[in-house]
């Protein structure tokens, strides 16, 4: 009798839920199978972390992206997107178990207590952080802290014999969405944007004006790499290229109806050849944007087909702050295009190994490996220009990964952060004298060479790293680890800006989208053409 009633209470708390959701005989069963198992066990458990472990194996048999996420979790994901972060402002990098300061974040507390980049950071709050192999994850959990509260820090610094000590109060540090935009010519801009947050949209708008007060009629807008993030900055992008009540991206689900977006009043940059660079790390709202410009003929889309990730995730904060990324809809470009890539569900690895079998399958390499069913084929909104579905966004003009200077010796060179180190080694030296030399970045862009001391002391590192070395290996590498070592000492001298150019200046997709935008006829022929060529 005593068990009937046990059960009959498990059978209400199914029906409670059921009252909250929509509930199947299914989660019913499931809801009952864990109030049996709290009430009868023989041992004690638990019910956290067996409420947890089943969540996340029930979500595991979905989609890919349909994930339970941690509490603490949770607040890590959502600071680099909501623009903001509680901490003492400054970039750095643990090199030789240290930690380097790169740069004080402008008007940021650390700035304003006399931190400065190339001090190392000794102690924390008396914790000996130098030397002794902390993880990255570890020291950000010291340095990080409620806004207003304050840490002690005990610093190193070039030319001063004994340990400098600061007082640092905490307070809001920005995360940005943009890290470069300049002028490649007279009427040329580049923006690069690194993720969708809370302040993409305003970053860009500022962007954007200051170029054009400088004389851009002519846009690259690079999303290599960019995983995505929010949705409304990437439409807020797009609307700033379309004119009005132009769809940029709509969604469906089984249980979600249709809900669409278009483009609003005039944007900023309606008018003008505009080039987005795209690769397999392009992802999500990355896709949303560059799908609307490819599929409305507004811009060039050249790279490689991005990643292909098109599903809507909609939140569902549990109890205890954790909360479940649940997949409610797809993503569909204007054309109707479905951005989201084949998978199978609950066979993760075969999804997250997808970007290397398209390297082993010379995707890659060759535009033409890469194979379109004609049920795929879709015509743009006003070329008529033949676009294809199926997963990612394939661009109208196709960049093969370079990997000529790629060798096992500089795989493992940078997996072993040797160019880090003798970079930090570098500026740690002579920073003084290269600012000397190059008072501003500009002269340094243009005039600074790798000098064959720096290039010996990087064979010295590669022995004092006890990495295999082969001369032939190194000497086809040598314009990469020229290139690299120049963008690094940039960065840690100057800023993030000049490392972006640097690398661009060496990029294929960078070179042949300056060319495009220079080329009037190449890129009306990129427009116009009705099938890949």
């Amino acid at each position: 009798m005593k068990k009937n009633i046990i059960l009959l209470c498990c059978f209400f708390v199914a029906l409670s839920l059921s009252a909250q959701f929509k509930m199947s005989e299914g989660s019913k069963k499931v809801a009952t199978t864990m109030a049996v198992i709290e009430n009868f066990y023989v041992d004690k458990v638990d019910d956290a972390k067996l409420a947890e472990d089943a969540v996340k194996s029930l979500l595991e048999k979905l989609d890919p992206h349909s994930t339970y996420i941690s509490a603490d979790e949770v607040r890590e994901m959502n600071e680099p997107l909501e623009g903001n972060f509680d901490g003492i402002g400054i970039s750095f990098n643990m090199l030789t178990d240290t930690l380097y300061v790169i740069e004080t974040i402008a008007g940021g507390p650390s700035e304003k207590v006399g931190l400065k980049a190339g001090d190392k950071i000794i102690y924390v709050n008396d914790s000996l952080i130098a030397g002794v192999k902390r993880s990255t994850k570890y020291v950000m959990s010291q340095l990080k802290g409620p806004k207003g509260t304050k840490v002690d820090v005990k610093v190193l610094r070039k030319g001063v014999s004994d340990l400098l000590d600061f007082r640092i109060t905490r307070a809001k540090i920005p995360v940005y969405s943009i890290d470069a935009s300049y002028m490649v010519d007279a009427n040329t801009g580049y923006i690069r944007v690194i993720r969708f947050g809370a302040t993409t949209s305003k970053e860009f708008k500022e962007a954007l004006l200051k170029l054009q007060k400088t004389g851009m009629k002519n846009l690259i807008l690079d999303l290599e790499y960019n995983g995505g993030g929010y949705m409304d900055p990437a439409i807020d992008l797009a609307d700033e290229f379309l004119d009005k009540g132009k769809l940029i991206v709509y969604t469906e689900g089984r249980r979600q109806s249709k809900q669409e977006w278009r483009s609003t009043e005039k944007g900023l940059f309606e008018k003008g050849k505009l080039v987005i660079l795209i690769n397999e790390g392009s992802a999500s709202a990355s896709e949303i944007l560059s799908g609307a410009v490819q599929d409305w003929d507004r811009g060039v889309i050249v790279g490689r087909r991005s990643f292909g990730k098109g599903l809507v995730q909609r939140p569902v904060p549990l109890p205890d702050e954790s909360m479940i990324r649940l997949t409610v809809a797809r993503y569909y470009t204007p054309t109707g295009r479905s951005i989201q890539k084949p998978y199978t569900n609950g066979d993760l690895k075969s999804y997250n190994m997808d970007v290397l079998e398209r390297y082993n399958k010379g995707e890659m390499m060759h535009a033409d490996s890469i194979h379109f069913p004609d049920s795929l084929k879709y015509k743009t909104m006003v070329k008529q220009r033949i676009v294809y579905g199926g997963g990612g966004i394939m661009p109208d003009y196709f960049i093969p990964a370079d990997t000529s200077s790629y060798t096992p010796l500089f795989r493992n060179m940078v997996m072993r952060g040797v160019l880090n180190k003798v970079a930090y080694s570098e500026i740690d030296n002579r920073r003084d004298e290269v600012l000397a030399k190059y008072p501003d970045k500009e002269l340094f862009f243009k005039n600074f060479v790798v000098s064959d001391d720096l290039l010996s002391r990087v064979k010295e590192a590669i022995a004092e790293e006890k990495l295999e070395y082969k001369e032939d290996e190194f000497e086809k590498s040598k314009p990469n680890i020229n290139l690299q070592l120049k963008a690094l000492i940039a960065r840690d001298v100057y800023d993030m800006e000049t490392l972006v150019r640097i690398l661009n200046e060496d990029s294929d997709a960078f070179k042949k989208a300056y060319e495009i935008i220079k080329d009037d006829k190449l890129y009306e022929r990129l427009l116009s053409k009705r099938k890949n060529e």
